[in-house]
């Protein structure tokens, strides 16, 4: 299993949908490291585990906006299957991605 810690790997403060939105988005989250992990998971045969416990929160904007691209590009069913999101802090985030994923 792949892991993705996201305040460890990328920023415990995160931003909102885009790069004009500010720093620390979620189009440069899924840009720079969410689509690489995701598609080293795949490659491998593996699922992709994807930590946001230990951050200070995340806007919905930034959720929406990378998983939404992660389905769009990979396909929404391929994606859901091939994660496992820990969000033990606010479970409520699980649904969002779950919902942003399945958006496109």
């Amino acid at each position: 299993m792949i892991i993705l810690n996201i305040p460890i790997e990328f920023s415990k403060t995160t931003g909102f949908r885009t790069y004009d939105d500010g720093p620390k988005s979620g189009q440069e989250f899924y840009e720079t490291l969410l689509k690489k992990k995701f598609t080293d998971a795949i490659n491998r045969k593996e699922r992709l585990k994807i930590i946001l416990d230990g951050g200070e929160g995340y806007t919905s904007s930034f959720l929406n906006e990378a998983f939404r691209l992660l389905g769009k590009d990979f396909g929404s069913n391929k994606v859901w299957d091939n994660i496992i999101v820990i969000s033990a802090e606010i479970p409520k985030y699980i649904k969002k991605i779950k919902e942003a994923i399945y958006e496109s």
